[in-house]
């Protein structure tokens, strides 16, 4: 339905088209290749792959292939990951059509596209706002990811199939992630991703 919502609006602006769609990674990365967009508009929560990974893998195999981030993801958190991994722009999922247009255009034309409050905080360095996810940006892309997926309450197994890892790895990674958020035990650190989660959702609940 989302994907449809933004077809219709991207349809409806002068010279634009859609030339093709996909619900998973796997999927959008075998269109992108044969289609060649200008421009690929993405989420970072895929069923079967880390957007961030895509992004990734497009730049490896498609580097012209502009790529703008359409998230409700925290952009304090995820906007500079997505463009140190070779995206041009990041837009929340709640900032309307016309910034959605506005984000296409501007991607389109060769520039970068990030909201006025993000690119405040890359200039200028971390502000005080959000002092509650700021501990979150020490974690490497991986950590994150594995972060939000115990968050969401799959267990170390699970996130090693679904990251095609071994579950000593995960473990490596759950052990890193508690000493850079100051956990006490594995309690702890479910919890905090519980509530992470919750918190990352939440303001765009419908």
């Amino acid at each position: 339905m989302l994907r449809e919502g933004i077809l219709r609006q991207v349809e409806s602006t002068p010279g634009l088209q859609v030339c093709g769609e996909a619900a998973t990674a796997k999927d959008a990365f075998q269109e992108i290749q044969r289609e060649l967009p200008d421009l690929v508009l993405m989420d970072i929560s895929l069923p079967d792959k880390s957007g961030l990974e895509l992004i990734k893998d497009l730049q490896s195999f498609v580097p012209q292939v502009a790529i703008l981030v359409f998230s409700m993801h925290d952009e304090i958190l995820y906007a500079e990951r997505v463009m140190r991994a070779g995206a041009k722009g990041y837009l929340m999922k709640g900032a309307g059509s016309d910034k959605l247009k506005e984000a296409i255009q501007r991607v389109l034309s060769g520039e970068l596209y990030l909201s006025s409050k993000i690119s405040t905080q890359i200039i200028n360095g971390l502000s005080g706002k959000n002092s509650a996810n700021l501990g979150l940006r020490r974690l490497s892309d991986r950590e994150l990811e594995i972060f939000d997926l115990i968050g969401r309450g799959h267990t170390n197994m699970q996130i090693a199939e679904k990251l095609h890892i071994s579950v000593r790895t995960v473990d490596a990674h759950r052990t890193n992630i508690k000493a850079k958020l100051n956990l006490a035990d594995g309690a702890s650190l479910v919890r905090k991703a519980i509530l992470w989660v919750e918190d990352d959702s939440k303001e765009y609940r419908p």
